[in-house]
Protein backbone atom coordinates (compact mmCIF):
# COMPACT_ATOMS: atom_id res chain seq x y z
CA UNK A 1 0.00 0.00 0.00
CA UNK A 2 1.37 3.38 -1.00
CA UNK A 3 0.84 6.16 1.54
CA UNK A 4 2.05 9.71 1.10
CA UNK A 5 2.31 12.87 3.13
CA UNK A 6 -0.91 14.84 2.77
CA UNK A 7 -0.75 17.99 0.69
CA UNK A 8 -2.58 21.25 1.23
CA UNK A 9 -5.15 20.15 -1.34
CA UNK A 10 -5.93 17.01 0.71
CA UNK A 11 -6.96 18.84 3.91
CA UNK A 12 -10.68 19.31 3.13
CA UNK A 13 -10.99 15.67 2.01
CA UNK A 14 -9.19 14.42 5.12
CA UNK A 15 -11.49 16.45 7.40
CA UNK A 16 -14.54 15.06 5.60
CA UNK A 17 -13.17 11.52 5.89
CA UNK A 18 -12.40 11.88 9.61
CA UNK A 19 -15.86 13.24 10.39
CA UNK A 20 -17.58 10.50 8.38
CA UNK A 21 -15.47 7.74 9.91
CA UNK A 22 -15.56 8.93 13.53
CA UNK A 23 -18.98 10.60 13.75
CA UNK A 24 -20.90 9.10 10.81
CA UNK A 25 -21.61 12.48 9.23
CA UNK A 26 -22.92 12.10 5.71
CA UNK A 27 -25.07 9.07 6.51
CA UNK A 28 -22.41 6.37 6.17
CA UNK A 29 -21.78 4.35 9.32
CA UNK A 30 -18.66 2.24 9.62
CA UNK A 31 -18.16 -0.77 11.87
CA UNK A 32 -17.13 1.43 14.80
CA UNK A 33 -17.87 5.09 15.45
CA UNK A 34 -18.08 7.55 18.32
CA UNK A 35 -21.86 7.85 17.98
CA UNK A 36 -23.39 8.02 21.44
CA UNK A 37 -20.06 9.07 22.95
CA UNK A 38 -19.42 12.46 21.36
CA UNK A 39 -21.49 14.98 19.42
CA UNK A 40 -20.29 17.41 16.79
CA UNK A 41 -17.47 17.10 14.32
CA UNK A 42 -14.35 15.08 15.09
CA UNK A 43 -12.21 17.83 13.60
CA UNK A 44 -12.48 21.03 11.59
CA UNK A 45 -10.23 22.29 8.82
CA UNK A 46 -8.99 25.06 11.13
CA UNK A 47 -8.09 22.59 13.88
CA UNK A 48 -6.30 20.22 11.50
CA UNK A 49 -4.38 23.08 9.92
CA UNK A 50 -3.41 24.29 13.41
CA UNK A 51 -2.20 20.80 14.40
CA UNK A 52 -0.08 20.60 11.24
CA UNK A 53 1.34 24.10 11.74
CA UNK A 54 2.20 23.64 15.43
CA UNK A 55 3.65 20.14 15.04
CA UNK A 56 6.07 20.36 12.09
CA UNK A 57 7.73 17.09 13.12
CA UNK A 58 4.43 15.19 12.62
CA UNK A 59 3.10 13.76 9.38
CA UNK A 60 -0.45 13.38 8.14
CA UNK A 61 -0.34 10.40 5.79
CA UNK A 62 -3.00 9.62 3.22
CA UNK A 63 -3.97 6.68 1.08
CA UNK A 64 -5.59 7.81 -2.15
CA UNK A 65 -7.16 6.34 -5.22
CA UNK A 66 -6.85 8.81 -8.04
CA UNK A 67 -7.48 12.11 -6.22
CA UNK A 68 -9.85 10.72 -3.59
CA UNK A 69 -8.60 10.30 -0.01
CA UNK A 70 -9.72 6.84 1.13
CA UNK A 71 -7.74 6.63 4.36
CA UNK A 72 -5.50 8.66 6.62
CA UNK A 73 -3.31 8.38 9.70
CA UNK A 74 -1.31 10.84 11.82
CA UNK A 75 2.19 9.87 12.95
CA UNK A 76 4.41 11.94 15.22
CA UNK A 77 7.83 11.14 16.65
CA UNK A 78 8.38 11.54 20.37
CA UNK A 79 11.26 13.58 21.76
CA UNK A 80 13.73 10.68 21.47
CA UNK A 81 12.54 9.53 18.04
CA UNK A 82 12.14 5.95 19.27
CA UNK A 83 8.48 6.08 20.33
CA UNK A 84 6.02 7.56 17.86
CA UNK A 85 2.42 8.61 18.45
CA UNK A 86 -0.16 7.26 15.99
CA UNK A 87 -3.66 8.69 15.72
CA UNK A 88 -6.46 9.78 13.42
CA UNK A 89 -6.49 6.40 11.67
CA UNK A 90 -9.55 6.46 9.45
CA UNK A 91 -10.93 4.66 6.43
CA UNK A 92 -13.85 5.75 4.29
CA UNK A 93 -16.90 4.05 5.90
CA UNK A 94 -18.00 2.70 2.49
CA UNK A 95 -14.72 0.76 2.28
CA UNK A 96 -14.52 -0.56 5.83
CA UNK A 97 -14.54 -4.33 6.47
CA UNK A 98 -12.23 -4.88 3.49
CA UNK A 99 -8.99 -4.92 5.51
CA UNK A 100 -8.07 -1.45 4.27
CA UNK A 101 -7.65 -0.22 7.86
CA UNK A 102 -5.38 -3.15 8.66
CA UNK A 103 -3.27 -2.44 5.58
CA UNK A 104 -3.16 1.30 6.31
CA UNK A 105 -2.05 0.63 9.89
CA UNK A 106 0.63 -1.76 8.63
CA UNK A 107 1.86 0.81 6.10
CA UNK A 108 2.04 3.48 8.81
CA UNK A 109 3.99 1.10 11.06
CA UNK A 110 6.42 0.41 8.20
CA UNK A 111 6.72 4.15 7.54
CA UNK A 112 7.61 4.77 11.21
CA UNK A 113 10.05 1.85 11.28
CA UNK A 114 11.82 3.18 8.16
CA UNK A 115 12.40 6.45 10.03
CA UNK A 116 13.97 4.79 13.05
CA UNK A 117 10.88 4.36 15.20
CA UNK A 118 11.03 1.41 17.56
CA UNK A 119 7.61 1.62 19.18
CA UNK A 120 4.19 3.19 18.77
CA UNK A 121 1.94 4.73 21.39
CA UNK A 122 -1.69 5.61 20.82
CA UNK A 123 -4.73 6.60 22.82
CA UNK A 124 -8.24 5.24 22.30
CA UNK A 125 -11.40 6.29 24.11
CA UNK A 126 -11.94 3.61 26.75
CA UNK A 127 -15.62 3.15 25.81
CA UNK A 128 -14.69 2.02 22.27
CA UNK A 129 -14.32 -1.65 23.18
CA UNK A 130 -14.55 -2.98 19.60
CA UNK A 131 -11.77 -0.64 18.49
CA UNK A 132 -9.57 -1.51 21.47
CA UNK A 133 -10.05 -5.20 20.64
CA UNK A 134 -9.18 -4.54 16.97
CA UNK A 135 -5.89 -2.88 17.94
CA UNK A 136 -5.09 -5.74 20.30
CA UNK A 137 -5.52 -8.18 17.40
CA UNK A 138 -2.96 -6.04 15.51
CA UNK A 139 -0.42 -6.52 18.32
CA UNK A 140 -1.07 -3.43 20.43
CA UNK A 141 -1.05 -3.88 24.20
CA UNK A 142 -3.08 -1.99 26.77
CA UNK A 143 -0.50 -0.38 29.03
CA UNK A 144 -2.81 0.09 32.01
CA UNK A 145 -2.31 3.84 31.72
CA UNK A 146 -5.15 6.25 31.08
CA UNK A 147 -5.27 9.92 30.18
CA UNK A 148 -8.14 12.30 30.82
CA UNK A 149 -10.44 13.11 27.92
CA UNK A 150 -10.30 16.87 27.18
CA UNK A 151 -14.03 17.37 27.80
CA UNK A 152 -13.70 21.15 28.01
CA UNK A 153 -11.97 21.33 24.60
CA UNK A 154 -14.89 21.16 22.18
CA UNK A 155 -12.63 21.34 19.10
CA UNK A 156 -12.82 17.53 19.03
CA UNK A 157 -16.50 17.13 19.90
CA UNK A 158 -18.79 17.45 22.89
CA UNK A 159 -18.97 14.47 25.24
CA UNK A 160 -22.37 12.80 25.51
CA UNK A 161 -21.25 9.80 27.54
CA UNK A 162 -19.99 10.51 31.06
CA UNK A 163 -16.48 9.91 32.34
CA UNK A 164 -14.69 9.37 29.04
CA UNK A 165 -10.98 8.62 29.28
CA UNK A 166 -8.25 7.65 26.87
CA UNK A 167 -6.69 4.24 27.26
CA UNK A 168 -3.01 4.11 26.26
CA UNK A 169 -1.89 1.32 23.93
CA UNK A 170 1.63 0.52 22.78
CA UNK A 171 3.39 -1.74 20.31
CA UNK A 172 7.06 -2.52 19.81
CA UNK A 173 8.16 -2.47 16.17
Amino acid sequence: MQINIASETDIASVVSLLNRAYRATGGETGWTTEIGLLAGDRISEATLRDEIATKPQAFLLVYKSEDEVLGCVWVEPGADGDVWYLGLLAVDPKLQNNQLGRRLLGAAEDWIRERGGRAIKMTVIDARKALLDWYERRGYVRTGQTEPFPSADTRFGVPIAPNLRFEVLAKAL
